[in-house]
């Protein structure tokens, strides 16, 4: 592990934002380990480091000028807003639609088409949700060239195909609901984070 790692991770742990238990991820997995990323991020300051420390790695990826920042919402934004201060450009947000699930950029929000994106969000797991984030934009013609994150729980195994980098990367176990060993152990899981159950 990074130094640069080492330090995010004890931001999460100084921040009581590591959690150890029970938890239904959003890509419908379960796992024992949760990064509650909004208990770090709703510290400005520490929200700016990471957003300047995730802009420098997104640079490190292409030379080209980026254009615009994307991110899914909810957990998306405030990193995804500090990635594009730091980078001087603007920000943009996609939302699930309620009853289709799809994502789309709305709120009168646009990208030209040839424009330069990344991707930011705070978590990755199964990369899910950068990827629709990434076809999105496509569909509109965008050119993403990376993605970001401040944590890569699938120890750098999702593809969302587009380069991308993560402050931290880890390795975390997570099971299918009909094969979590959680569950099997009759231990009661939670769904932490912004999305319903």
């Amino acid at each position: 592990m990074t130094p640069q790692a080492a330090a995010v991770l004890e931001l999460f742990r100084s921040t009581g934002a590591y959690l150890q238990g029970h938890f239904r991820l959003t890509s419908g997995l379960h796992s024992a380990e949760y990064l509650q990323c909004a208990l770090v991020l709703q510290h400005p300051s520490a929200a700016e480091n990471l957003g300047r420390q995730l802009a420098a790695q997104v640079r490190s990826l292409t030379p080209e000028a980026i254009n615009v920042v994307v991110s899914p919402a909810l957990g998306g934004l405030i990193i995804g807003h500090e990635v594009a201060r730091a980078l001087g450009t603007r920000f943009l947000f996609t939302e699930r639609d309620p009853q289709t699930r799809k994502m789309s950029l709305r709120r009168g929000f646009s990208v030209a088409p040839s424009e330069t994106a990344v991707v930011i969000e705070d978590v990755i797991t199964t990369g899910g949700s950068t990827l629709d984030v990434v076809e999105v934009l496509q569909a509109l013609g965008a050119r993403v060239v990376a993605a970001g994150s401040i944590i890569d729980r699938s120890g750098g195994h999702a593809d969302v195909t587009v380069p991308r980098v993560a402050l931290a990367t880890m390795q975390v176990a997570a099971h299918y609901p009909e094969q979590c060993p959680l569950c099997v152990s009759g231990i009661p899981v939670v769904k932490p984070g912004s999305r319903p159950t």
